[in-house]
């Protein structure tokens, strides 16, 4: 029907895709309408073995119910099978939508007993399983009969690369990615139907190391998942007249090396062009010199269908210049600090030997900066074969870097010819789904510096840094970025398939390694700290929440109750962490000098992290049914904030421990109540006045930071923060030229100077975990977490007193495209939201009353698609479904009419310096409030009515009132106490 239209069918989060494993996969739908408030009332999906839907196999007639996302398909369901689905709807208009679209999905192998191959690698006896040259493998058969179609099952233990007649089978890099190797093994399907014909043929295929058995973390360790490489491959080939064969790997595959002299995640790769052998993946290829394969004894067990999105070049770019540095090196600068790799075409004498080394910076001489990589080279060299022009890139590795250092091109020295040079990007090919402006340009670089540092470090699992010789996947880092990733990209295929290695990696006694996939005793046997060990319920709570996935608090339920009962057995107080290994507030800036640990007390940290992830469990349970385990760990949180409460607050409020990250953690995580909570809030509040707006937080307190200062009434501050651009601050980066996030604050010193070379990576994400914030209370897009996935928007737009002029924010949901976007003038505040179909949102917008709001010139309470308005505490609440809605109120209310839901200025007026600030710029607003102890809402409410300090204003005021409020306590030297 017009005007209602279903869209972006999906099933497991992806539009038509071939080799899952899943036997009851999720199907996804969108709705698009011509009209405001579209929801629907009823759905009807067909799924079908046939395109035209002849007999369906599964047809859920009409179903009353407004679900079009995470619907579970319950249908008859075979291996290597290709499915149609189709879905209509009825809405609340009482339209009927037209049949979608045709989608499909194809099913690989339901059960490891059906995989016919055997594992295979070169005879030891003909090549050495330990050579750093890269293995070539190849198989020539002949097809008797015309294809109608043809499926490749394949997987390595190592990396692969695959080829059938010369051409790769896929674009897909870095395959079969990297998971608990032991335990799980992604195999990859490809259609490679176009590839095949009737005749000869041949599959090659590259064989390297890679995470399996190459170079990883800092002590040159290997062989850390097995010692030989290994490749495993069905080819099913379905004929036209309806027979089907099935070419294997088998000892008849052969085997040599080739032009890879080596390749290593770390390094970099060698590539002598010289001994390439021309034809070596196709069928007339003579392979009678080539060694002999042999099977090799790898299980099937753990075998599973491709999970992640795959890692691909997602985006190219060209080197924005060359420059001869200090000390006579030709650089070239790609203008980005980036992850992937350089391709470029020469044209040379054979044996011409070029070199391209990597690096993110340059430093205070410029020269370029190696240093903070470590043991890892990050060198690629070619030598050509001098045969015209030749084109590289490098097949089994990736750097991170801005800068390349060329050597040995030819005529580099006259001029580097740039155009002949391309960066290609390499990351998880996740779908972009988030976007944040405003009208800050720095802040839009930070943005953009956060989105480009989730890209580098989302190389299949969520690394720390893409650069040295590290690159693993820290747990800390994964959970206090991972909200900010899913407002960034769609990546639920991302983490359920990580969350997987955790729960396979997790400890006998329930602890969490460090890193995701596990490298044994990689810090001495210390295994499980808080904040780090949290990710087993941080993550997967977090992509419930965020796509309504109930299958993934099924999967790692298990997991994430061992965790909780881990830390539960620690210690001799079941109510306390105060035992162990911790990391703590890692590189707060608080810490004692020659340490990275800030000065929050750790056994702070680990019962706050202990009791946020009691509550998650207790909540999974109850979202879960297990309704026993909810009431066993809803009075265990009840007794680990008691014991929190008695061990760390005084009984007047204050925290034992007076830094930033304790204030923030007690707030974030609900720790504090009633005025407890208020005077926590206030100190936070003046800690980060008296530092000049800066902070000291390190990766524990800065993904709460201003989450607990805005939620807190000082959301000025929170802005303050955001805003600050000397060091410490986000902005300082940004201003040093940044375009990734740095692991530390001061990466680069003002002065030029660098952070010691052991631990200094330019593109680490975990500080930007601010980005959720922006997202959140900037820009105001938000979920209402009475419900799952964005069913339920909050918009809550901050404005910050004009600090920023305009600021938008815009996130793809299962539902379709949320945007919040407002603008910010002196006279007049605009307010535009868009909220998808079948699905609602609360709009709460501050300091108006709805009898001055309109929306589209039209009186709010009587728009299309408002359903509800409500006045409540000088702030507007409108309840709306789906639509477009611009909504304008006039700014010109009276400061203190925004004071009477601010805890900050009731602060301020029990200080005689703020209220001599406040008599300087109204005349006579003492007697008009009266003494601070008889405020009544009746004097406020008076004075709004006659406003004499303007909105406008507010910052200048704000500010001074401050600075009046701390000298006066340093004057005193005592504290002040809030009413």
């Amino acid at each position: 029907m017009a005007g209602l239209h279903i869209t972006n069918l999906t099933c497991e989060y992806r539009e038509k895709p071939i080799g899952i494993d899943v036997k009851n996969p999720k199907l996804s739908w969108q709705l698009e309408s011509d009209r405001r408030a579209t929801f629907q009332t009823a759905y009807q999906v067909q799924v079908s073995i046939s395109k035209h839907f002849e007999n369906s196999i599964w047809d859920t007639g009409k179903v009353e119910s407004d679900q079009s996302i995470q619907l579970e398909y319950t249908g008859p369901i075979q291996s290597r099978t290709l499915y149609f689905t189709r879905v209509k709807v009825w809405d609340n208009y009482n339209r009927v939508s037209d049949w979608s679209e045709v989608s499909s999905w194809e099913t690989a192998f339901l059960d490891h007993n059906e995989w016919e191959a055997s594992w295979i690698t070169p005879d030891e006896t003909m090549m050495d399983p330990q050579s750093e040259e890269i293995f070539q493998l190849r198989k020539a058969f002949t097809l008797e009969k015309a294809v109608a179609s043809a499926r490749v099952y394949a997987t390595a233990a190592g990396l692969y690369e695959a080829y059938i007649n010369g051409k790769k089978v896929t674009e897909n890099l870095l395959t079969p990615g990297w998971t608990s190797y032991q335990t799980r093994l992604q195999y990859q399907t490809y259609d490679v139907t176009e590839l095949l014909s009737e005749g000869g043929n041949a599959v090659g295929v590259l064989l390297a190391d890679g995470w399996y058995k190459g170079n990883l973390g800092w002590s040159n360790k290997r062989n850390i998942f097995g010692d030989q490489r290994a490749f495993l491959m069905q080819l099913h080939v379905k004929y036209v007249d309806g027979s089907e064969e099935v070419i294997s790997t088998d000892p008849s595959w052969k085997a040599s090396t080739g032009p890879i002299v080596s390749s290593e995640l770390y390094h970099g790769e060698a590539y002598d062009a010289r001994l390439e052998q021309a034809g070596w993946n196709q069928f007339e290829f003579d392979d009678t010199n080539w060694a002999t394969c042999v099977v090799i004894s790898l299980p099937f067990s753990h075998l599973v269908a491709q999970e992640n999105w795959p890692t691909k070049v997602t985006e190219t770019l060209r080197p924005v210049e060359v420059f001869v540095t200090t000390s006579g090196d030709t650089v070239m600068d790609m203008g980005q600090n980036m992850v992937g790799r350089m391709r470029f075409q020469v044209e040379a004498p054979k044996g011409t030997v070029i070199t391209l080394e990597h690096a993110e910076v340059l430093d205070k001489d410029g020269n370029i900066y190696f240093g903070n990589l470590r043991k890892a080279k990050q060198c690629v060299t070619y030598v050509t074969k001098g045969e015209g022009v030749e084109t590289f890139a490098p097949h089994f590795t990736f750097q991170g870097f801005r800068y390349v250092k060329v050597q040995g091109y030819p005529n580099q020295e006259n001029s580097l010819d740039l155009s002949q040079f391309t960066g290609e990007v390499i990351h998880s090919d996740m779908p972009a789904t988030g976007e944040f402006t405003c009208s800050d340009p720095l802040v839009n670089q930070l943005q953009k510096n956060i989105v480009w540092g989730q890209r580098g470090n989302f190389v299949d699992v969520p690394t720390d840094c893409p650069q040295r010789d590290e690159r693993l996947g820290w747990t800390g880092d994964a959970q206090v970025f991972i909200r900010t990733a899913l407002y960034n990209y769609q990546g639920a295929p991302f983490f359920k398939k990580w969350l997987r290695d955790l729960k396979a990696d997790q400890l006998e006694d329930g602890g969490v390694p460090f890193v995701i996939p596990d490298l044994p005793n990689l810090m001495g046997g210390n295994s499980s700290s808080a904040a780090w060990g949290d990710a087993a319920t941080v993550c997967p709570w977090t992509v419930y929440m965020v796509y309504g996935d109930k299958s993934v608090l099924e999967d790692q339920y298990d997991s994430m109750k061992a965790w909780v009962e881990y830390i539960r057995k620690q210690g001799e107080n079941e109510f306390l962490w105060n035992t162990g290994f911790h990391f703590g507030d890692w590189l707060g800036l608080d810490a004692k000098e020659n340490s990275y640990v800030g000065a929050t007390p750790r056994d702070f940290i680990a019962t706050a992290f202990y009791f946020h992830s009691t509550r998650i469990l207790k909540n999974s349970a109850i979202v879960l049914e297990k309704y026993e385990d909810a009431a066993e760990y809803s009075s265990l949180l009840k007794k680990i904030k008691e014991t929190f409460v008695r061990e760390f607050i005084s009984p007047t409020g204050r925290l034992v421990s007076p830094t930033q990250t304790a204030h923030v953690l007690a707030l974030a995580f609900d720790l504090v109540e009633g005025e407890t909570r208020k005077r926590v809030a206030s100190d936070l509040n003046h800690l980060v006045i008296e530092n000049d707006y800066h902070l000291t937080t390190g990766f524990v307190g800065t993904p709460y930071l201003c989450f607990a200062l805005s939620e807190n009434g000082y959301h000025d501050t929170a802005m303050k923060l955001l805003l600050q651009d000397s060091y410490p601050s986000w902005l300082y980066s940004v201003k040093k030229g940044a375009t990734t996030i740095w692991e530390h604050w001061d990466s680069i010193k003002p002065d030029g100077s660098f952070w010691s070379d052991d631990m200094n990576s330019f593109n680490h994400y975990a500080y930007g975990a601010i980005g959720d914030w922006m997202y959140r209370r900037v820009a105001g897009l938000d979920m209402d977490e009475s419900d799952v996935a964005y069913k339920k928007i909050l918009i809550r737009p901050q404005f910050a007193g004009g600090k920023l002029t305009h600021a938008r924010a815009e996130h793809q949901s299962l539902y379709g495209k949320m945007v919040s976007s407002w603008e910010w003038t002196k006279d007049e505040i605009s307010v535009r939201v868009e909220i998808p179909a079948n699905t609602t949102a609360t709009i709460v917008l501050p300091n108006v009353h709805s009898e001055h709001l309109k929306e589209n010139n039209v009186e709010v309470v009587h728009a299309e698609g408002v359903v509800q308005v409500e006045n409540h505490d000088g702030d507007v609440r409108i309840e709306v479904r789906s639509g477009v809605y611009t909504f304008t109120y006039p700014n010109q209310m009276g400061s203190l009419d925004l004071f009477t839901k601010n805890s900050r200025v009731l602060d301020f007026l029990s200080s005689s310096k703020a209220m001599e600030v406040l008599e300087k710029h109204s005349p006579g607003i003492s007697e008009k409030i009266g003494p601070f102890s008889h405020m009544k809402s009746y004097t406020l409410t008076c004075f709004a009515k006659e406003p004499t300090i303007q909105l406008s204003d507010l910052d200048g005021i704000i500010q001074e009132i401050n600075e009046a409020i701390i000298a006066e306590k340093k004057e005193t030297n005592h504290e002040y106490s809030k009413a």
